[in-house]
């Protein structure tokens, strides 16, 4: 029997939807309309002057070469975290998935680094590939290696990229290992008694049913590229050198806190967040035909 719950009033509904609404409210969208308020103002360091400026500083700002550098470093960085994440994750749970002996053991370790903070992953990777204490910043040195990514931009946004996609491997473990264990036994049972490899049995049978899974990791994992990875550029780079590494959320945090351009700083958030919008809308449009449920 299923029982069929019918609220008499609107009271207690709204009820049980006010503490979400007020967090909602007061994490996203205050901040949000602040942001899209201050991109119209021009004001000084120190918040005695106001102006407003209407487009002007959008204008600017889609003019600033740095901006449009930063633009690109941003579409290299998300784009290689996703995708590398994306792919160690799905390789490593279809390996912890096997009947191996001490596979729980291999898939708790493959879970802990997701409890490290951005920042302390940033330092441990620091501390391994710095050219003078690093162990394997000394090794490749040692190889004839020129390694130092505080001077090489492209080594400096190689090793941000490993570092970020290290840290979201994990996360997307989880729901892959979630994904592989719902697939039925019976059907890879029978695809292999059919004389079905183990490569041919993962592309025809196990990938099309981790698509779901497949296509909500890579929207959380273009996210995460472009906001969470602020705190592994920050202490690993600090978005060096020569703005190797500056995307666009560290270039939001550069001109609003380092330089106290605040109307600058607004709009660049703003055109931000609209350009996730615009590709989490572009995600489910598209790529979404492809997924099967």
């Amino acid at each position: 029997m299923r029982k069929k719950v019918i609220f008499k009033g609107i009271a207690l509904p709204w009820l049980l939807l006010l503490p979400q609404l007020l967090i909602t409210g007061v994490f996203f969208f205050w901040p949000a309309g602040q942001a899209i308020y201050g991109s119209f103002l021009r004001e000084d360091a120190f918040g005695l002057s106001r102006q407003f400026v209407g487009l002007e500083n959008f204008t600017e700002v889609l003019a600033d070469p740095n901006y449009l550098a930063a633009g690109w470093t941003t579409v290299v960085f998300s784009t290689s975290v996703a995708f590398l994440a994306l792919g160690a994750a799905l390789y490593l749970a279809v390996q912890a998935d096997k009947a191996i002996r001490g596979a729980n053991g291999f898939k708790t370790m493959l879970i802990w680094p997701y409890a490290v903070a951005p920042a302390i992953a940033a330092v441990l990777w620091l501390f391994m590939f710095h050219p003078q204490i690093g162990l394997f910043g000394r090794m490749l040195n040692g190889l004839g290696v020129p390694w130092d990514y505080k001077l090489n931009g492209d080594q400096a946004l190689l090793l941000v990229i490993l570092a970020a996609a290290w840290k979201q491997v994990s996360y997307n473990f989880i729901f892959f290992m979630a994904g592989l264990q719902s697939i039925p036994k019976s059907v890879l049972e029978a695809a292999a008694i059919d004389g079905a490899r183990p490569m041919r049995r993962f592309w025809t049978i196990i990938f099309p049913l981790l698509a779901p899974t497949s296509f909500f990791l890579l929207v959380v994992n273009i996210v995460y590229a472009f906001f969470d990875t602020f705190g592994v550029i920050h202490a690993l780079t600090g978005g060096g050198p020569g703005q190797a590494t500056t995307t666009l959320i560290y270039k939001v945090y550069v001109d609003g806190v380092q330089n106290l351009n605040f109307g600058s700083s607004a709009a660049q958030s703003v055109i931000l967040m609209f350009i996730v919008i615009l590709l989490t809308a572009v995600q489910f449009r598209f790529i979404e035909r492809k997924v099967h449920y």
